[in-house]
């Protein structure tokens, strides 16, 4: 999940209209959990074709990006690679936290809570190698570019956009800050009305942007400011933080002492992290630039083949939604033609 920054930082909203033409790196771990927790049966039960297969990830990648080109965004999915060792902690514990939420969803969904049954399979998304695989592949006969990153996702997004690769980071997590990506997009998957957990209400998502260079500002400190607020709130590299340290807390340190060191011995602080490994991972980050960025007209054949013949997806809805697809690339390639002429 990241850290929590959202106590001192205020994404701004964005209308989807003015993201016409962008590209969009999008943490692709991130949007893929969140489709296999959104897109499920009432009772909480994933999409599955008639071979007992998971499809929840399948459905979302295909009628999002739809969407997503449809408004003249260019997607491309960075995938993570090997976390760093400081990660594993929270990578167990996130293990063990879907571990749990599976037992409670099959108890509560066995007595016949439904809303609670939802709740528990939606923390219990456990996402697989296979599923991996077949998500890249779709892509692929989509015509969607992705990377794979030799690091974590977001870093790589992050130095796409730095490099102008990418025009924004698409993320729910506020690390692309840290990680000093100049634009993030939040929401990406998530806006319109929307149900709030546990209550029989509906809300509206809005689609945000985050500014790096502004909210530096608005804060009043650098980056390595707020990756040491961001140290002592509790990263997924030390996830407990500082004992009673929160987000408005540790700004205020930050702003009064300057740095973590400064604040830890006026206020009798007890580090049970290495400072400057964690500030490392932020600042520096293992990436590529070993990648070609190209948005074809999708594979009509294969992508029929792959969803409607082995999965099970509706032929017509697929053929509808790959019609989408082409018309959107026509347009990308119309736009494409012209910044060129212009350029």
């Amino acid at each position: 999940m990241g850290v929590n920054l959202s106590d001192i930082i205020s994404p701004k909203p964005i209308e989807l209209q003015s993201l016409n033409g962008k590209r969009i790196a999008i943490d692709a771990m991130n949007s893929l959990y969140q489709f296999l927790s959104i897109i499920r049966q009432p009772t909480g039960e994933l999409l599955h074709d008639r071979k007992g297969r998971v499809t929840s990830h399948l459905s979302g990648l295909l009628y999002r990006n739809a969407s997503l080109l449809e408004s003249g965004i260019q997607p491309i999915y960075v995938f993570d690679g090997k976390p760093p060792a400081l990660k594993n902690k929270v990578v167990r514990k996130r293990r063990e936290v879907r571990e749990l939420a599976g037992k409670k969803w099959i108890k509560a969904r066995e007595e016949g809570r439904v809303s609670e049954a939802r709740k528990y399979a939606m923390q219990s998304s456990r996402f697989t190698r296979e599923m991996l695989s077949e998500s890249k592949e779709l892509l692929t006969c989509l015509g969607i570019p992705w990377v794979q990153a030799p690091a974590e996702g977001e870093a790589q997004a992050a130095s796409m956009v730095i490099s102008g690769d990418a025009w924004a980071v698409g993320s729910q997590d506020y690390d692309s800050v840290l990680l000093g990506a100049p634009r993030i997009i939040r929401n990406l998957n998530f806006s319109g009305r929307r149900k709030v957990p546990r209550k029989n209400i509906y809300t509206t998502v809005n689609l945000e942007i985050l500014y790096l260079e502004d909210t530096l500002t608005e804060l009043g400190i650098n980056l390595e400011q707020l990756i040491e607020i961001s140290i002592l709130i509790g990263t997924d590299y030390n996830p407990k933080g500082v004992e009673g340290i929160g987000p408005k807390r540790a700004y205020s340190l930050i702003k009064k002492y300057g740095t973590v060191s400064n604040a830890s011995k006026m206020c009798d602080m007890v580090l049970d992290f290495n400072l400057d490994n964690i500030k490392e991972l932020f600042l520096n980050h293992d990436t590529t630039e070993d990648y070609i960025l190209e948005w074809n007209p999708p594979s009509t054949k294969e992508v029929r083949e792959f969803l409607c013949y082995e999965r099970d997806f509706s032929i017509d809805r697929v053929n509808n939604t790959l019609k989408k697809f082409s018309l959107a690339y026509k347009e990308i390639k119309s736009q494409a033609s012209l910044d060129n002429w212009f350029s």
